[in-house]
């Protein structure tokens, strides 16, 4: 880049970036394939909903959680008794596969796929900036993973108020809160498994930074995203997984407990941070080097 293309850079305000940050989003928001993701994801509750329905006949069967009651099954077994508790038990089913495969095409995509359509050099002629337009790319990727959460929240939320009956919701504590608490409840779980892909989010950016093919950098993205589930699953491994971007996504759960539990929940906001510390610099790295051709 030029000196004057530098100042030109540089003489843009957060205005312009702002605007550009606006055009990614509604951009991203637009594309089918975006819907497509979306779609399924909100089709997942509905699912899970109907099956709980048919199997019950809508009575309520699910005992209450004590404290020791794990995420997924705990979830579950309430639904019938309050359909609030439809919102967790679809993010415990969609959070370990469906949440981040859906997060790890979008942000796979985010520069590999620029470059493969060759439109990344006339963004950068603009002159967007290589830094600039980096970040920007992570924010709309941040924004999908808000937007996919929100997205499986409402769904549940919506079918399982039009399913089952709704009240007082009966903490995995074993307390007894009420409904206007459980929906606080509901949208700060909604928000934690939404800061839990920010982690995978920067891992992807960096793969997508490593390839000119967006299906290529997808492919490896959601390949790195089996790989870590298959190894968090091993005992003998046990040692790495702590370190592993997934290994505390299901602590989502402690926000449902009374008082909430915050010790995973901290250790889970932390590792994430580490991985997009890491993984957003090497993105960085590796873009603001990287000699652009297509």
């Amino acid at each position: 880049m030029s000196q004057a293309e530098a100042e030109q850079v540089r003489s843009r305000g957060p205005l312009w970036t702002l605007g550009l940050l606006r055009s990614e989003i509604t951009t991203l928001l637009r594309r089918h394939r975006t819907y497509a993701l979306l779609g399924v994801l909100a089709a997942v509750p509905v699912l899970i909903g109907i099956a709980v329905r048919i199997e019950t006949g809508g009575g309520g069967g699910g005992g209450a959680g004590g404290p020791d009651g794990g995420a997924g099954p705990a979830f579950l077994a309430q639904v019938t008794n309050n359909g609030l508790f439809l919102v967790f038990a679809a993010l415990a089913a969609t959070l370990p596969v469906f949440l981040p495969m859906a997060v790890g095409v979008v942000a796979g995509d985010a520069v590999a796929g620029e470059a493969s359509s060759g439109t990344l050099r006339y963004l950068l002629v603009a002159p967007a900036g290589r830094t600039r337009l980096l970040l920007v790319k992570y924010a709309s990727v941040l924004v999908f993973c808000l937007v996919a959460t929100l997205v499986v929240a409402a769904s549940a939320l919506a079918v399982g108020a039009l399913l089952f009956p709704v009240g007082e919701v009966t903490t995995i504590s074993g307390t007894r809160i009420g409904f206007g608490e459980g929906l606080v409840r509901a949208a700060l779980t909604a928000l934690v498994v939404a800061v839990s892909l920010t982690g995978f989010a920067a891992l992807g950016l960096f793969v997508s930074t490593l390839t000119g093919s967006g299906i290529g950098a997808m492919a490896a993205t959601v390949g790195l995203l089996i790989t870590v589930q298959i190894l968090d699953s091993i005992p003998q491994l046990s040692g790495v997984h702590p370190y592993l971007f997934s290994h505390y996504w299901m602590s989502f759960a402690d926000v449902l407990r009374e008082p909430v539990h915050w010790d995973d929940l901290i250790k889970n906001f932390q590792l994430q941070g580490l991985y997009v510390a890491v993984f957003g610099s090497a993105a960085w790295a590796r873009f603001t080097a990287k000699d652009i051709t297509a």
